[in-house]
């Protein structure tokens, strides 16, 4: 019952009085929104929260589409005000690059370094035959 009534709540993020007029300006902006990260709630889009800040974005999204900018103008304006943490999805680059392989070319001097240190540990001596004096002396303690 509580989850049916809190479902809806993300729907009440955008105001009725940010809703463009144009139902094909209006997907656009919804898209976009949807591509923002509120600097606020972090983990939600500006589309899904009801924080001041994510407002102030969703109109300005609404104003730069209004004025006639492409989607990926609106995008490369909000990321020179706010950053690259403002895209949920953030874009391939050296540094996105650098941070996803990071992990996996740890792994793999792991790997390497265990690899190469088996390979030059002095391996198992072979086990020395028992001298005939050293094979009595062992007899003898053992008849004690």
């Amino acid at each position: 019952m509580i989850l049916a009534i809190l479902t809806p709540l993300p729907a009440l993020a955008v105001n009725p009085d940010e809703v463009l007029s144009n139902p094909v300006l209006e997907q656009r902006a919804r898209n976009l929104s949807a591509q923002l990260r509120c600097m606020v709630c972090q983990n939600q889009s500006i589309d899904d929260s009801n924080a001041e800040l994510a407002r102030d974005l969703r109109v300005l999204v609404r104003e730069r589409l209004t004025n006639g900018d492409t989607d990926q103008q609106v995008i490369d304006y909000v990321v020179s005000r706010y950053g690259e943490f403002v895209l949920l999805k953030p874009r391939f680059s050296v540094k996105t690059a650098i941070l996803w392989a990071t992990p996996i070319l740890l792994l793999l001097i792991g790997a390497i370094a265990i690899f190469v240190f088996v390979r030059t540990r002095p391996s198992s001596r072979a086990v020395a035959v028992l001298s005939a004096e050293e094979q009595a002396r062992i007899d003898e303690l053992l008849k004690k």
